[in-house]
């Protein structure tokens, strides 16, 4: 049975992070592109590949793990894993049961990181989506609305969105997004490469016309409606105003920081 650890040269204990960096590291290392396709290189690419399919996902490890408790715990020899003596076989059954449950607990927090990390991509992501969408179709005049200090209130906020909406994003690009030379290409074909996996110029321009294209739809729905806008004419606008682009930022900081509220009481 092979030690895939051993392999992508990581402790039994890493983090999933941990083991997708080593595997980065290596396989940039042994690709056999950069070492003139040699066939020994290839072979040891196609094993850390092959480790890092098991070890990358946290059903598959640990299924995997349970099978190295299997394989420690059933050996031959007069050692205490194997001994017949009952007081050893009692130890034996502990320290497999403890080992067993770290084995599940590490991969439901595992999960639980994963599903956190989806959700501060996504949730940052849907809120500016939607209030470009909103901001466009209602037409809010708030900016133009407020004194000198409620300006630079809303300028604040806007500023502080966009640092903290670039840094949710630089995370899920690195998280979700492959660079554009795969490092896997040539070896895999694309039935085995995850489908989530997207170039990052390809992702940046796909949220960059995602959000142009939640103003424009925005626009023309505000521009058949605007019942709001005759009902309040001095909080609404009848035209589109460069004041729209700076609520998506804004929003996004509350929307992600309920979100961090919420999660926090969860947990």
């Amino acid at each position: 049975m092979p030690n895939y650890y051993e392999v992508l040269k990581v402790s039994q204990k890493a983090s999933g992070p941990e083991i997708k960096s080593a595997y980065r590291r290596l396989a940039r290392k042994l690709h056999p592109d950069r070492n003139n396709g040699s066939e020994e290189t290839a072979l040891k690419f196609a094993a850390i590949a092959e480790a890092y399919e098991v070890l990358g996902n946290a059903q598959e490890r640990a299924k995997y793990d349970q099978r190295i408790l299997e394989v420690q715990f059933s050996g031959d020899g007069d050692s205490v894993f194997s001994s017949a003596n009952p007081h050893a076989r009692r130890w034996r059954q502990m320290v497999y049961e403890k080992r067993y449950n770290d084995i599940i607990d590490r991969m439901i927090a595992e999960e639980r990181r994963d599903v956190a990390a989806f959700q501060r991509a996504v949730y940052p992501a849907v809120s500016v989506l939607l209030t470009a969408f909103l901001a466009t179709a209602l037409k809010p005049t708030m900016f133009v609305n407020s004194g000198v200090l409620g300006k630079i209130v809303l300028v604040s906020l806007f500023i502080a969105g966009l640092i903290h909406l670039g840094k949710r994003l630089r995370d899920a690009f690195v998280k979700y997004t492959e660079d554009d030379t795969n490092i896997r290409e040539s070896i895999l074909d694309g039935e085995e490469r995850s489908p989530l996996q997207v170039s990052r110029v390809a992702a940046a321009g796909g949220l960059i016309l995602a959000v142009l294209a939640a103003f424009g739809l925005g626009h023309l729905v505000g521009m058949q409606f605007d019942e709001v806008a005759k009902l309040l004419p001095r909080m609404f606008s009848f035209e589109f105003e460069p004041e729209f682009f700076l609520y998506p930022p804004i929003v996004t900081i509350f929307v992600d920081g309920l979100h961090s509220i919420v999660s926090r009481l969860d947990g």
